[in-house]
Order: structure tokens, then sequence, then C-alpha cells
């Protein structure tokens, strides 16, 4: 005989219906998100890039993203 353990039965937490819910809708957001992403590097695969004239600066879709972030952020008072 072995002296290792058998396989362990692992009994997962459920969650409440709510907690459930968010999840999902996280998912769906998740999945959503991915969906456009890959749809712009299809098009990239199959048209190029597109010109530079036509592109926004790192730098202003990072300012762009901070600010959102700081207007999500509750105020501390």
């Amino acid at each position: 005989m072995s002296d290792q353990p058998g396989p362990s039965v692992t009994v997962r937490q459920q969650l409440d219906p709510a907690a459930a819910d968010a999840v999902r809708a996280y998912a769906a957001r998740t999945r959503a998100a991915a969906d456009q992403f890959a749809g712009v590097l299809e098009d990239i695969a199959a048209n190029g890039l597109p010109p530079v004239e036509e592109c926004t600066p790192w730098e202003e879709l990072r300012e762009q993203h901070l600010a959102r972030l700081a207007r999500q952020r509750p105020a501390v008072a």
C-alpha cells in the first residue's frame, strides 16, 4: 500500500442567487468586450492597420481611461 492519500473530494460553496446573477452579468460583459476586441483584430488581419491619422495616441487613451476611473472612484470625505 502507498502512503499517498487518495483523491480528495472537494465541495464547492454555492453562491446566493444575487451573487450568481452578478457573476453571470460580469461574464457577459467580459465576453462582449472580448468579442469586440477579436473583431478589431480580425479587421486588422483582413485589411491591415488603419492610417496613423485615424488613430488615437496611446497617451490620450490613457488619460481618458484614468479620468473614467477617477469618476468611478467614490469621493472620500
